[in-house]
């Protein structure tokens, strides 16, 4: 930004997130808790879309975090050659030192941890993948993006409370609601503050739609018609009158 400035040049960026998951009671947990655990973990959660908090109904909350665990116990960790391995490591040795950073947050705050932990045992940058189980709301591991396989569920009760504290975020890239309720899915998701929400999905991303962060997420839009007037400049020719 301050290389463009020199020439007023705008600049497009779509930048971090600490992308919501809603999860409403009405689901099918054994179908969609599979889905969301790797759309959190995928690619070792080095996504800036990947689903990074995830609120959970208390009523089906216990049930979830079972299915969720589950899930994450059936991945393995490795090199990307060996056979059956899912997830690889992190990018690099900066990175890895960070995402090992937030371990060390929970074990300081004595956060309960549902699976994983620590770094996986192998060389490398491997981290397993890492459940934290109900942190508080103003804890690191809910205000900050990670960056890596680790992310904490939340338990709500309450749709005003959860759209409330999902939105509790200077970023505000992508999110989702999950529910079998499409008019309960879709009133959520309107009212979160996120450039693209997604219901029963996530990050199924189409180039004719603008893609776009909310807050500190970015600036400007990529995709669509929106992104494509980016790169364009007005005009207002004025002609005069005929007599």
């Amino acid at each position: 930004m301050e290389s463009a400035s020199m020439t007023l040049k705008r600049v497009t960026l779509e930048l971090g997130g600490n992308d919501a998951a809603i999860v409403c009671k009405s689901v099918d947990i054994k179908k969609i808790a599979p889905s969301v655990g790797m759309l959190a973990v995928l690619n070792s959660g080095q996504i800036c879309v990947a689903v990074k908090r995830l609120y959970i109904h208390e009523s089906i909350y216990n049930d979830f975090r079972s299915a969720l665990v589950e899930f994450v116990n059936s991945l393995k960790v490795g090199n990307g050659l060996e056979e059956g391995v899912v997830l690889g490591p992190i990018q690099n040795s900066v990175q890895y030192d960070r995402v090992r950073g937030f371990f060390d947050d929970v074990e300081k705050e004595n956060m309960k941890i549902a699976v994983g932990g620590r770094t996986a045992n192998s060389k490398g940058y491997f981290i397993n993948p890492t459940i934290i189980d109900n942190p508080k709301d103003d804890s690191k591991i809910v205000t900050e993006e990670p960056f890596g396989p680790i992310f904490p569920i939340l338990s709500w009760s309450d749709e005003e409370e959860v759209i409330t504290r999902a939105n509790n975020s200077k970023l505000g890239l992508g999110a989702s609601v999950w529910s079998s309720d499409l008019d309960e899915a879709s009133r959520i998701a309107k009212r979160l503050e996120a450039g693209s929400v997604w219901v029963n999905a996530y990050a199924a991303v189409e180039p004719q739609f603008a893609f776009s962060g909310h807050k500190e997420s970015g600036i400007g839009s990529e995709w669509g018609v929106v992104g494509l007037k980016s790169f364009c400049n007005t005009q207002t020719l004025y002609l005069p009158k005929r007599l």
